[in-house]
């Protein structure tokens, strides 16, 4: 129930590093690897950057660099016309913000090695990254449209309950899947309508509010289903799934997708758009944007102020008030 990490998919192979030949470039890269695994950097960051350097060093040992020395800002600026150029397997060019994972990547890698020494100078402190579009969410929920969704849940069925809980979660709180994935029984406070959401964006924990609605269907599973799912010893996860265990990200994205595609609105998303939706909703209802940014967990404001763009409903209201044009004058019979 999120938006899926979604590689994009090179007309190359599947990258190898060729192992049984010597390069310092790949000592390196474990190292960094371990470096950051040490300094409290999260699995996915830690995996994703792995990948993204192991490509250039794939890229620089078919052209025969296999040692840090050997590379030079202008091998650099090589490398990143080489993905400006690079295609996925469907033919289309990759995206600026694929390109700039992969450059901002490299970029941290090579500052490691220059301040452990490994390096005398760093090639890569003048790489200019490339611009990254601020993008709309593509579709956003009405009010309406929630409900709809939500309908879709069968709740006779066995997890019934279950999935509605999920979906009352996560259209009340905005919370990312893997944050509901993480979600221990006892962060709820039913008393005062809160959640702690633990390790959100940059490990930082928050407390955020969660509506009657949501904390009711909550409620419900625990008291009718989670029960009679939980393995002993009970590590206190809050959704479980039929074995026991806690919900995969993979999973909450799927099943979202499932029950948004059920209920036949002609609009596409997952977890992601419950966030996107909930966002959008608090502010043309008239939340301040930085009550927003707190329930989302950003860590700069111009992150939550894309949703201001969004929100077209108000300030179509106030041009509509305001601007000399904005209404037909009709004639007076």
């Amino acid at each position: 129930m999120g938006k899926t990490n979604k590689r994009e998919n090179l007309q190359s192979n599947d990258l190898q590093i060729d192992k049984d030949k010597s390069s310092e470039l790949i000592k390196l890269l474990n190292r960094y690897k371990e470096w950051m695994s040490s300094h409290g950097f999260s699995p996915g960051t830690v995996k994703n950057q792995y990948h993204n350097i192991s490509y250039f060093i794939t890229w620089c040992h078919d052209r025969g660099f296999w040692h840090p020395r050997e590379i030079t800002s202008g091998i650099i600026e090589r490398y990143q016309v080489h993905l400006y150029r690079s295609r996925q397997k469907n033919g289309e060019p990759l995206s600026m913000g694929y390109q700039h994972k992969q450059l901002s990547s490299l970029r941290s890698f090579f500052k490691w090695m220059f301040k452990s020494k490994y390096m005398a100078y760093n090639p890569a402190s003048d790489i200019e990254l490339p611009r990254v579009e601020q993008r709309l969410p593509r579709d956003i929920l009405t009010i309406s449209e929630v409900e709809q969704v939500f309908q879709q849940v069968e709740l006779s069925s066995k997890f019934g309950v279950r999935d509605r809980a999920i979906l009352e979660v996560l259209y009340s709180t905005g919370m990312r899947r893997q944050e509901l994935c993480l979600l221990k029984c006892v962060d709820l406070d039913f008393a005062r309508g809160t959640v702690l959401v633990r390790h959100g964006k940059g490990k930082k924990d928050r407390v955020i509010p969660i509506g009657e609605r949501a904390l009711a269907w909550v409620e419900k599973y625990l008291n009718e289903l989670r029960f009679m799912l939980v393995n002993e010893p009970d590590n206190g996860i809050l959704f479980l799934n039929n074995i026991g265990n806690g919900l995969s990200v993979n999973w909450l994205s799927a099943a979202a997708t499932r029950y948004i595609e059920a209920a036949k609105l002609n609009k596409t998303g997952s977890c992601h758009l419950f966030r996107h939706s909930m966002a959008t909703l608090m502010l043309e209802g008239g939340a301040d944007i930085r009550y927003i940014q707190q329930m989302l967990g950003h860590a700069k404001l111009n992150t939550t102020q894309l949703y201001t763009r969004v929100s077209i409903k108000k300030l179509k209201e106030v041009h509509k008030k305001t601007h000399p044009g904005a209404q037909l004058k009709r004639k007076r019979k």
